[in-house]
């Protein structure tokens, strides 16, 4: 069975192209295009094995996702994939229940060995 993976960003060709690399690797992909959408995912049911969220999005930014999320989803890895590279966000991240954090533009097959690392049996 394949690993399941929450994608969210407001950049729809991010979603795009991650979902593509994504799913070529053997991935199922829930997109989501804003923190939001995906808490509204996870209340109907979702259970995705990994969460990769922006961080700079409308409605609800990647790290109010993250700390909504972590009470509901505990063990699983979240990683931040942004252009934010200031230590202040990725401690307030990590604060919050990320796991990993990434800085875009990440290659594809950077983002897998991340994956890798976080996500076992991958």
């Amino acid at each position: 069975m394949s690993k399941t993976i929450l994608l969210v960003d407001d950049s729809a060709t991010m979603l795009m192209s991650l979902k593509n690399t994504l799913e070529m690797s053997g991935f199922k992909v829930q997109t989501a295009a804003d923190g939001q959408i995906a808490m509204d995912h996870v209340e109907a049911g979702l259970k995705p094995d990994l969460i990769i969220t922006d961080i700079n999005m409308p409605r609800m930014d990647g790290l109010a996702l993250i700390a909504a999320v972590r009470p509901r989803l505990r063990f699983v890895p979240i990683l931040a994939l942004t252009t934010e590279s200031q230590a202040q966000k990725r401690e307030e991240a990590k604060r919050s229940g990320a796991t990993g954090w990434l800085v875009k533009p990440v290659g594809g097959n950077d983002l897998l060995q991340v994956i890798r690392q976080v996500l076992p049996g991958t």
